[in-house]
């Protein structure tokens, strides 16, 4: 009698038939490239205020600020100087959400423009070719 391992390897190996499929990419929408580079540089724009406020949250509980203001008081000579009155947590917070707000605003354009000049360039190139296999 002979083992299952030998059965197996006795055996055939049938070659498995894999489709392959090759397209060209010769159009992309307009305004789905427009509203999923909005949806994504919104996203990283709420990334970006959420890490703003994570950062400030752990420097200012780790005293750094406090050790920054003493250093700044002994250079400047200015008993009266605290870098938490100049950038507090609100005011970060208004910095990074302008800052992110600005970024959706110029990723959306760069998306739509790059749909657009995709689109005027497969007049000349012909497209894109992609393919795919089944396995």
């Amino acid at each position: 009698m002979s083992s299952v391992a030998e059965k197996l390897q006795r055996k055939e190996h049938r070659s498995s038939s894999s489709k392959q499929v090759r397209l060209k990419l010769v159009y992309i929408d307009f305004w789905s490239v427009v509203k999923f580079s909005f949806l994504i540089w919104l996203c990283l724009g709420i990334v970006l205020v959420v890490a703003t406020a994570l950062v400030w949250i752990v420097l200012n509980s780790t005293d750094v600020f406090t050790k920054l203001d003493a250093l700044l008081r002994d250079i400047l000579g200015n008993e009266n100087f605290s870098i938490t009155d100049a950038f507090g947590l609100g005011q970060v917070l208004l910095f990074s959400f302008v800052v992110a707000v600005l970024n959706t605003v110029t990723g959306t354009i760069l998306g739509a423009l790059g749909a657009l000049l995709y689109n005027l360039s497969v007049r000349f190139t012909g497209g894109l070719l992609v393919g795919f296999q089944n396995n």
